[in-house]
């Protein structure tokens, strides 16, 4: 942060928050150092009482991995003050602490280089890509940790998710993919891990990363805890979290983990990032692509994960609602990713709109679920003949500009699911009397692959969507 007029810079930190916002501060700061003054103190200084990395050890308790105590604890440190404060003699005083609360809580890049600076190495000068990955891999593993820790996984249960060791590397290894060396060329591949990066680099980071400072403000935020009185920053500018509904029993695990949920979820518009629901699982709805289509069909914007049998794991999002027709659908909202081996989005080009497809029962045209490029050549591809599919991408889907996702060209389905995102549409809601077709998607399926949609529709309220919270 670069000294500073010690009273001056203090004040204009702590103006940032509104007085129910100091008082939580002062309490958190309170606990830390057991100190009894206020955060203005006595004619507007602060209290001189410090806080140790033991007493913010204590403080944390199980809520945080110790790694990433140590490196919150060398982010307050890295705040230099011109005049004598505890901070100098091996503590973080109160001023220390508010500025760092202030960088971290409403602070922009240029505030928050210094301090992730500090916290990959404890440094002012320059940093490994390698030791950039360790810091990012803590600060996701950090916020899985804390969000179980206090439960606010939003309904995703951990025994119902893959584990999240590989997708925290996976996730880790993503973000530290968008930074920049010092010399200013992309980290890729082996080379990232000698690369040489500066505090611009770090800067540059923050600035076009936004997962970064959105994980670094819940690891803080739920880790002291602090900042009650703030509206929830999380769910209001960056939900890492959409609220799980629709699993029921312990037979559904899905094929993602809580990292690779946050990564999808956060390249959702922003007004589908709440909530997802499972419409539709291989291993509790059977594997049939009838059934697949009578669950997804009318339900709004979808993500889709698959997994083939050697273990690759990928997908797309659906912008809108799929129907069965013998034409391309969605619009350029639409996008395919990769979760592993790799994690990755793949976001349209403009060279078509070859958005999504879903067709059945015709003799001319293929019948199958697509997602990218054109007929017999789709970025993904799921046959009507469901367990086989493709992912034809030489080298690249036109589409999608997305790589062969799977790990053969023609694969083998292992198995599969779907999530409605963000609220049901209203084509798909009501209250209305049920018909028996309700009950067997896969005869509602049916009629509409073949041109005859239900006569009763028109005269009452479509069912109730299948689903609901755990």
């Amino acid at each position: 942060m670069g000294n500073v007029e010690s009273s001056s810079h203090y004040q204009k930190h702590l103006s940032r928050f509104l007085p129910d916002e100091q008082a939580d501060i002062d309490s958190v700061f309170v606990a830390l150092s057991g100190s009894g003054e206020a955060v203005g103190g006595k004619g507007g200084k602060p209290a001189k009482k410090g806080v140790t990395l033991t007493m913010l050890k204590a403080h944390v308790k199980e809520a945080l991995p110790e790694s990433m105590v140590v490196r919150l604890y060398n982010g307050m440190k890295s705040i230099s003050l011109s005049e004598k404060s505890p901070g100098s003699n091996g503590q973080v005083g109160k001023e220390q602490f508010v500025i760092f609360m202030s960088a971290v809580f409403k602070g922009n890049a240029e505030e928050k280089k210094g301090i992730v600076m500090k916290m990959i190495l404890n440094t002012d000068s320059t940093v490994k890509g390698s030791q950039i990955i360790e810091f990012a891999e803590d600060l996701v593993g950090s916020v899985v940790h804390v969000l179980s820790y206090r439960k606010m996984l939003k309904g995703w249960n951990l025994k119902n998710v893959q584990n999240s060791t590989t997708g925290i590397k996976a996730l880790a290894s993503q973000l530290v993919s968008e930074l920049k060396s010092a010399d200013g060329k992309r980290l890729e591949g082996g080379q990232a891990l000698d690369a040489v990066c500066d505090e611009s680099s770090i800067e540059d980071w923050v600035f076009r990363v936004p997962q970064v400072s959105a994980f670094l403000t819940v690891a803080v935020q739920q880790g002291l805890p602090i900042l009650h009185s703030l509206p929830d920053q999380e769910q209001e500018t960056f939900p890492l979290l959409p609220a799980c509904q629709g699993v029921r029993g312990s037979r559904f695990v899905s094929l993602l983990n809580i990292p690779s949920i946050t990564y999808i979820n956060s390249h959702l518009p922003s007004e589908l990032q709440h909530k997802w629901r499972l419409l539709f699982a291989s291993q509790v709805h059977g594997e049939s692509f009838t059934q697949l289509c009578g669950h997804i069909v009318n339900q709004g914007p979808c993500v889709l994960v698959l997994k083939d049998t050697d273990g690759y794991v990928f997908g797309g999002f659906s912008s809108c609602s799929w129907v069965v027709k013998p034409q391309f659908q969605g619009n350029n909202g639409c996008f395919l990713f990769s979760v592993s081996p790799s994690l990755e989005v793949f976001t349209y080009t403009g060279y078509n709109d070859h958005y999504m497809y879903l067709n059945h029962g015709q003799q001319t045209m293929p019948n199958g679920l697509g997602m990218g490029g054109q007929h017999e050549y789709f970025g993904l591809w799921i046959d009507s003949n469901y367990g086989k599919g493709h992912s034809k991408a030489k080298p690249r889907c036109t589409t999608y500009n997305s790589p062969q996702l799977s790990a053969k060209e023609n694969f083998t389905l292992d198995a599969m699911e779907v999530w409605a995102v963000g609220d049901l549409p209203e084509s798909a809601t009501g209250t209305g009397p049920k018909s028996i077709l309700d009950a067997d998607p896969e005869a509602q399926a049916l009629l509409e692959m073949i041109g005859k949609g239900r006569k009763s529709d028109g005269l009452r309220d479509p069912a109730d969507g299948d689903g609901g919270d755990n």
